[in-house]
């Protein structure tokens, strides 16, 4: 056992410098169980070289020397492309040595006989290169393998060097655990038996049996999947994710979906629908109604443009800054009223709403002030002027957008400069009482003409009465 110790302290230290593969998940793996040495194959004898070497491989009963206990141990890693490399080592008690010699007593029909060399102590400690051909076969529980490599031999109180081929096979009960048998022929480079015929170096097979344990894979997560193969190494996630997680199981990864903790379509980025109006719920305004794109998810009933939920008016066409209503026409003039310059008195469409004023009504304007009595040789009004003022009022409120001059004339009696001041103050005075009266101030404009536009005949009295007069006239623009 002291030997034992010793091996297995060899092998533990090695396993900082040397490996043997399983795979590049868990790239280390340690193996241990029971080793038997079998001394037949190069015993001689047989009928061939090859029957010589492999008949009786396997008899165990006869043939094997076995110690009861764990009797070997190997430390091996990955070292890619299903190769890996490793270091192995081996005690036993050597209790049965075969030779081939049909003249002895005991020998068995093919001219072996099995004697005890005086229980020789045995240890072995190899290299060992391996190919495993698990994923060659597409398998992920059977693992056959080949491996070469070269050892050395204490035998008794002799060592020797060896070179090693073999095959072995592993069943794998777990990822990570499997049981592992192999035979390797150990080629000797000593002579097989001493002067007196002992058995000293011999050429041997040496089958193992044991378990083995893959490790060294790094699963931060703790998902099952290791890191190197995880998408998302630092959280928990599935297997057909790549190790991502699907929080709300909907099939998109949490990384790529906007809505992970609400079951969604791929459509939307993991997020939900829920009136298929396709808009997403996150940017739906009413997510349980369906609308329209264009509208944020909203539906507009009377399809003008405004959503049902911001629209004052939403069974009746109306524009988006009068809140989906139409707009007002008050006087019905087919003006609206936010354009309606005019907008409680009935007009045009040509005008903007207001009413034009007509040839009619300029007549009947300028019958009016022809009939203003003024004081004589002065621009104040007599008494019966006012209902006449009065009168014109009324129609120029009638044209609130409308321009007019207001026009004052003289006949030639006085002096020419007199007549001149006269007119211009008889038609302001018009203006101003228009102006005192309601009318805006820039809708007027005086002005006198003095004796320069008669309308009659100054010689005459009728001719002189024509000629004194204030006159309308409307401002075209």
């Amino acid at each position: 056992m002291k030997h034992l110790s010793t091996l297995l302290i060899a092998v533990m230290m090695f396993m900082g410098v040397s490996s043997h593969a399983q795979d590049s998940n868990n790239p280390w793996a340690i193996s241990f169980g029971v080793n038997a040495v079998d001394t037949k194959t190069s015993a001689g004898g047989g009928n061939s070289s090859l029957n010589a070497t492999f008949s009786q491989m396997y008899d165990y009963k006869n043939n094997w020397n076995v110690l009861p206990s764990v009797s070997y141990l190997s430390v091996s890693k990955f070292i890619g492309d299903d190769f890996s490399f490793g270091l192995s080592g081996s005690v036993n008690k050597i209790s049965k040595a075969v030779y081939f010699d049909p003249t002895a007593a005991g020998h068995d029909s093919r001219g072996y006989i099995v004697s005890n060399p005086g229980d020789l102590s045995y240890y072995g400690i190899d290299g060992v290169i391996k190919y495993s051909m698990m994923n060659l076969i597409k398998s992920k529980v059977i693992d056959p393998s080949v491996h070469v490599g070269g050892g050395y031999t204490f035998f008794g109180k002799n060592s020797y060097g060896t070179a090693n081929v073999g095959a072995g096979l592993t069943f794998w009960v777990t990822e990570t655990i499997g049981l592992s048998l192999s035979s390797t022929y150990k080629n000797s480079y000593g002579d097989r038996v001493d002067g007196a015929g002992l058995i000293k170096s011999p050429t041997y097979f040496q089958h193992l049996a044991g378990l083995t344990f893959k490790f060294g894979g790094k699963d931060t997560d703790g998902d099952g999947i290791y890191d190197k193969d995880d998408a998302c190494p630092e959280i928990a996630g599935l297997k057909k994710f790549n190790g991502c997680p699907d929080t709300d199981g909907d099939g998109i990864i949490d990384r790529d979906d906007a809505c992970p903790e609400i079951a969604g379509l791929a459509e939307f980025q993991g997020c939900p629908d829920t009136d298929g109006d396709g808009v997403a719920d996150k940017d739906d305004a009413c997510p349980t109604v369906a609308g329209l794109k264009a509208l944020k998810g909203c539906p507009d009933a009377d399809g003008d443009g405004v959503a049902d939920k911001d629209d004052k008016c939403p069974k009746v066409k109306g524009p988006k800054e009068n809140a989906g209503c139409p707009w007002p026409d008050t006087d019905g003039d087919g003006v609206v009223d936010k354009d309606d310059k005019c907008p409680d008195v009935k007009g045009t469409v040509a005008n903007n709403g207001c009413p034009e004023v007509s040839d009619d009504t300029m007549n009947k304007l300028n019958e009016y002030a022809k009939t203003i009595l003024f004081n004589t040789g002065a621009a104040s009004f007599k008494k019966e002027a006012v209902v006449v003022l009065q009168s014109i009022t009324g129609i120029l409120k009638e044209y609130p957008t409308s321009k007019f001059i207001i026009e004052g004339h003289t006949d030639n009696v006085g002096t020419t400069k007199f007549n001149q001041t006269l007119s211009e103050n008889r038609a302001g005075a018009v203006k101003n009482y228009l102006t005192d009266n309601g009318i805006a101030t820039d809708r007027l404009k005086s002005i006198g003409y003095g004796e320069t536009k008669p309308n009659g005949s100054n010689k005459t009295a009728a001719g002189k009465t024509n000629n004194r007069r204030v006159e309308v006239k409307l401002v075209k623009e």
